[in-house]
């Protein structure tokens, strides 16, 4: 009857290998920063352009937003406007870009839950609120020119490899 205490023996080792095993999992969990589910691809103004969020901690956020030029000089060129500044409070979003070829963009709005069914789909999550874009002339004259926008989020498997900062 040697047999019993070698499965008890089995069941105890056992038991102590899920143990570690599930410890380990724990510590090598990634926690989970607020808004980052936030983070991606979302449609910009025309076919083609595109915003890059990345949720960071504290609520900083960076990213870009990518669209072809429309001046005489970059007309058709794809132009990267980086975030000079970012910020998510809960569901309320921020960000103003630097200035490229005198343009540049700032955001005031929110991100919301879109039609998309689950994560991933297209428009799961829309960035709602008012764009300002800023043109300044080479006689340093601003002029802005606010609008509505509803920019929806791409859907995961199509989200481009975004651009390297030069």
């Amino acid at each position: 009857m040697r047999i019993a205490p070698l499965k008890v023996a089995l069941v105890i080792l056992l038991a102590l290998s899920g143990a570690f095993a599930q410890n380990s999992k724990n510590k090598n969990a990634v926690p989970v920063l607020p808004g980052s589910e936030y983070s991606g691809m979302y449609a910009f103004l025309k076919e083609g352009e595109f915003v890059q969020i990345s949720v960071e901690e504290k609520g900083h956020v960076s990213g870009f937003v990518s669209r072809y030029g429309d001046l005489e000089s970059d007309r058709g060129a794809f132009l990267d406007h980086f975030f000079k500044t970012g910020k998510l409070e809960g569901s309320k979003l921020s960000f103003t870009t630097e200035i490229v070829h005198g343009i540049s963009f700032d955001f005031q709005g929110s991100i919301e839950r879109g039609e998309g069914k689950k994560p991933g789909d297209e428009a799961f999550y829309v960035l709602k609120g008012t764009l300002t874009e800023t043109s300044t002339d080479a006689n340093k004259k601003s002029t802005s020119n606010s609008r509505e926008v509803a920019l929806k989020s791409f859907p995961q498997d199509m989200v481009p490899t975004p651009p390297s900062r030069k």
